[in-house]
């Protein structure tokens, strides 16, 4: 129970943040950052195999956030971490700032792969999960996609070749937040049931509450149990969760807002983080 009381807390840290390193900024990718605070909550303060102060550390697990625009809610988490000193995230996508619009391998250090340019986070992370495994390494990667990105071909191609090598090492993740950069995800392009496509896929599958840390660390563990078939987590989520002027705007994929604007969702998020140390 401690624990998930402290990863409770990891999630409201990385909350507040991201929403002030945004706040800061005036604009950004607030809503598809959001939707993922408790994913990252559980992998960097769970289950990932890190060493902040060696970042290249060749037996670290890797993340790739391949809907790349979620790179403020990975850089708040990492400054978090000791990556690199919380007061750099006012930076974020600046002149001159080591942490840019879109995650950036070369730039941000804890960043495992460049990402951003959607469908390609697939490919890379089999690439890792492969060459883990040829250099008898025993490292998770771990890869999120947004359920928009998944409109595009090239998941699919990788789906196939992860399952046909039994990519085992590879925990992938949906973020089903049901909005893309233009509307509905439903209305734009329908992918249906995203667990039944999966399994279709040959992938070990489930779907849960993207929200709630227990369930992401459960679904983890059983991930982990389960050889021979790479993983898919379907993350049931709100975008923009956690930030009511995100939550309430469709879409709400980016946006530019006024620091009077957010201030009440900053606040309240400061107002959760509290509550959650408390309990």
């Amino acid at each position: 129970m401690e624990q998930n009381k402290a990863l409770r807390v990891f999630a409201e840290e990385i909350r507040v943040e991201t929403l002030k390193e945004l706040a800061h900024l005036g604009f950004g990718h607030i809503g598809g950052s959001m939707s993922v605070v408790e994913l990252l909550a559980v992998l960097y303060g769970r289950e990932m195999r890190i060493d902040p102060r060696n970042p290249r550390w060749e037996q670290r697990d890797k993340l790739v956030m391949s809907k790349g625009h979620a790179g403020p809610a990975v850089y708040a988490t990492l400054a978090l971490k000791g990556y690199f000193p919380k007061s750099e995230l006012l930076t974020l996508n600046q002149g001159g700032t080591h942490l840019p619009s879109h995650c950036d391998r070369n730039k941000t250090p804890g960043i495992d792969m460049t990402t951003g340019s959607l469908g390609q986070g697939m490919s890379t992370a089999c690439g890792l999960v492969l060459g883990d495994r040829m250099q008898g390494r025993d490292s998770y990667t771990f890869l999120v996609l947004g359920d928009g990105e998944c409109d595009e071909g090239q998941v699919w191609e990788g789906a196939m070749f992860a399952r046909q090598f039994a990519l085992d090492r590879l925990i992938a993740f949906v973020d089903l937040n049901k909005q893309q950069l233009d509307g509905a995800t439903k209305d734009v392009l329908d992918l249906g049931d995203m667990v039944d496509k999966w399994r279709a896929f040959g992938w070990d599958t489930c779907k849960i509450d993207g929200h709630n840390v227990d369930d992401i660390a459960g679904a983890i563990s059983r991930a982990k149990a389960t050889r021979g078939a790479p993983h898919m987590i379907v993350l049931d989520t709100v975008k923009g969760h956690g930030c009511a002027l995100a939550e309430q705007t469709f879409p709400c994929h980016h946006m530019a807002f006024t620091a009077e604007q957010i201030a009440p969702s900053l606040a309240l998020a400061e107002q959760k983080l509290e509550e959650a140390r408390r309990a």
